[in-house]
């Protein structure tokens, strides 16, 4: 499904805020149980990074989810702070714009289901990753090429930080000074 770039870069130069939906987005849908019973999913590392290089050039990154320890760990390990264990994704979203003290045209919301809808209407700059449900990609502004699961926050990063200028100096700090 194409989408319109030049629209949706211009969406982008306004983005304060990221907020991710985890299963189908950061995850690939798919749930592995162990022996025991106990399940975890498959992170991608690229994804890691996208965050990492969003909140490293000032935009905030939050994930709202159902309850995960295997979640709850991964954003601990990459240092996204805004994560939240919620149901009501919509009351989670305003709750945050109130704090953050932003506006729905500064966020950003990247879904792939029908319950990301209620969300992806409301701000500014609505994404889908390419294997998205149909309903979820056609209330985005923007499709990414990647799959849930497969480098979509990395690949949202780049774009994002393009369209505000800032990805050449993002480039530059890590090149000259590391990560």
């Amino acid at each position: 499904m194409q989408k319109n770039v030049a629209e949706a870069v211009e969406r982008a130069k306004k983005i304060k805020l990221i907020v991710f939906d985890v299963h189908g987005v950061l995850t690939t849908n798919d749930v592995i149980y162990d022996s025991e019973g106990n399940r975890s999913r498959v992170f991608c590392h690229e994804d890691g990074f996208g965050c990492n290089a969003m909140m490293l050039m000032g935009i905030e990154v939050a994930v709202i989810t159902r309850k995960s320890k295997s979640v709850a760990a991964r954003m601990e390990d990459i240092g996204v702070k805004r994560f939240y264990q919620e149901k009501e994704k919509v009351l989670k979203y305003e709750s945050l714009l109130e704090e953050l003290g932003i506006t729905d045209e500064e966020a950003c919301y990247v879904g792939d289901e029908i319950i990301d809808i209620g969300v992806m209407k409301r701000v500014g700059f609505a994404v889908a990753p390419s294997d998205a449900k149909k309903m979820a990609m056609e209330v985005a502004h923007w499709i990414t090429e990647r799959a849930g699961g497969k480098g979509v926050a990395r690949e949202l990063a780049e774009f994002v930080l393009e369209a505000q200028g800032k990805w050449q100096p993002f480039c530059e700090k890590v090149i000259n000074k590391g990560w």
